[in-house]
């Protein structure tokens, strides 16, 4: 492994969040630090109310922590940055917006050359598996498509770092299985397009999903969030459908579950 992936390209450390209502002070994450080291896949799992969300917002610059910091690429993260992409639960696309206009864009915000912006858009639809549907407004998508289209935008201009906040969490589960499929294939296991493997820190619920997708699955606590857990996870890559149903899979899956109560 080479320097350059040995070098942490997020590190959090020791970080806290508060937020304040006309009920006084609430306390969602208490004392959080970990690194995040290049092409590396970190889940974060915990119940519900656990700052999991929050964590995230953190780390993609959106929310500043009242402890701590979050170094990315070894320089403070005080904003959203170009080099971090976004994806939530709900897809947020705009809805006169067609998949193509969706997808570009972040290139738009940015000024890229239009001659620029129309083939590497096309490059996503093709990745993501869009094809035929760069015209289509949002409205007509399922909602398994139209996380497609979220994946893409958040993709287009080759971000380092991909956050993912509960992306799947409104689909039925079939689709859910399919699309987390869908991600290691766009992101972890293929270099379409000559793109980097991404590195990837995803929020989610589901307890199978974090190990079937994830290197590392981290657990916190009930409010305030602390990790209890850091869990290596050595299924090998790419992952089958059969890593599922193996012992290996079963025994991570029940610490995990045991870790965050």
């Amino acid at each position: 492994m080479s320097s350059s992936k040995t070098e942490p390209i997020l590190q959090i450390q020791n970080l806290s969040a508060v937020f304040s209502d006309g009920n006084g002070d609430l306390q969602a994450l208490d004392d959080i630090s970990f690194s995040v080291h290049p092409e590396e896949f970190v889940c974060v799992i915990g119940p519900s109310g656990c700052g999991k969300s929050t964590l995230l917002r953190i780390l993609g610059g959106l929310l500043q922590p009242v402890q701590g910091r979050v170094l990315f690429r070894g320089e403070p993260l005080l904003e959203p940055r170009r080099g971090v992409g976004f994806v939530f639960q709900n897809s947020n696309l705009m809805p006169w917006r067609s998949v193509f206009e969706n997808i570009a864009l972040p290139l738009e915000v940015q000024n890229v050359p239009v001659n620029q912006v129309r083939p590497l858009v096309q490059e996503l639809i093709d990745l993501v598996g869009l094809q035929g549907f760069e015209n289509w407004l949002p409205r007509d998508l399922s909602g398994g498509m139209a996380q497609r289209v979220a994946i893409a935008r958040a993709l287009v201009h080759d971000p380092d770092l991909l956050l993912l906040d509960e992306p799947f969490g409104a689909l039925d589960a079939l689709t859910r299985e399919t699309m987390g499929d869908e991600l290691l294939r766009i992101a972890v296991d293929s270099s379409g397009g000559g793109r980097r493997r991404k590195t990837i820190v995803m929020v989610t619920h589901a307890i199978t999903e974090a190990v079937f997708l994830a290197d590392r699955v981290l657990a916190l606590s009930p409010r305030p969030g602390r990790i209890r857990m850091d869990a290596p996870v050595s299924l090998p890559r790419p992952r089958e459908e059969y890593l599922r149903y193996t012992p290996e899979f079963g025994e991570l899956a029940h610490r995990l579950r045991e870790a965050i109560g």
